[in-house]
């Protein structure tokens, strides 16, 4: 017997998009086209599953949650050509997925686990041509930062290395069933078909940019104690007493390419 109701589950960090004004806003914005590869990620209810297929004709989904399935089949068998791929998003292979072809993701993402979830995507970059998620508000603020901003962080660098983010509007938690905490706002994410800026190596970079926002409040000198020392830092252009939040993506990049750093002994 198929089911007709779920309760939202927490674990999975289930908010359920109810607002049609939004969903219509939110699919204008993706705006589908014929022959695309249109993949959502926790497509839920299908609240965003139903007005894609009834504008795009055929939709791949990955869901999580096995007790959502057989509901969301049967509410698109008259409406489009659904696709469902059981499992978990932070493990999914989309390279696979994409065979050969180019993607483009929707979703909105379990807040929960949305930080992992981006950098994960961001390993199968090279297969997809944009992102359109529904986050909380303020991770689309950390996406979006600029160096000295208060929101400025490891996940702004590390996305500016990969992607254009680009917020595009917000949403209120009367939109969701439950209602979250917190606003929600949509963001584009466009990955770069080639790198802004040099990142050296790009393993090298993650563990700088890691290790100096782990300490944020210290200054490089002391932050990248281990990384790089004070006159690897100076050849990158950047003070030794200057703080993480302060350093520019692309001074980042050239921290990554300092060669032969050695840990700063004084």
């Amino acid at each position: 017997m198929i089911q007709t109701s779920h309760r939202p589950r927490k674990r999975f960090g289930q908010h359920f998009l109810h607002d049609g004004g939004v969903i219509a806003k939110i699919v204008d914005t993706i705006a589908p086209q014929s022959g695309e590869r249109l993949v959502e990620i926790g497509p839920g209810l299908g609240a965003l599953t139903i007005p894609l297929l009834q504008r795009h004709g055929r939709l791949e989904v990955v869901e999580l949650d096995r007790d959502l399935i057989p509901l969301l089949v049967e509410r698109c068998l008259e409406v489009g050509a659904l696709v469902v791929h059981q499992g978990d998003a932070l493990r999914f292979d989309f390279t696979a997925l994409a065979s050969g072809e180019r993607i483009r993701l929707v979703g909105n993402l379990p807040y929960n686990i949305s930080t992992p979830l981006l950098f994960h995507l961001l390993d199968h970059s090279a297969v997809i041509d944009d992102m359109h998620f529904m986050l909380q508000k303020e991770v689309v603020d950390r996406m979006a930062a600029s160096a000295g901003d208060d929101a400025y962080g490891r996940l702004s660098v590390m996305l500016a290395a990969r992607c254009a983010v680009q917020p595009l509007f917000e949403i209120g938690p009367g939109a969701f069933t439950p209602p979250p905490k917190v606003d929600s706002a949509i963001v584009r994410l466009v990955p770069h078909r080639q790198p802004p800026f040099a990142l050296g190596d790009p393993e090298r970079f993650a563990r700088i940019v890691n290790q100096a926002f782990s300490m944020r409040r210290k200054t490089l000198r002391n932050a990248l104690r281990g990384l790089v020392d004070a006159e690897g830092i100076e050849a990158a252009g950047l003070d030794p007493g200057a703080r993480p939040e302060t350093v520019s993506p692309e001074a980042f990049g050239r921290l990554a390419a300092t060669s032969g750093a050695t840990p700063d002994s004084r």
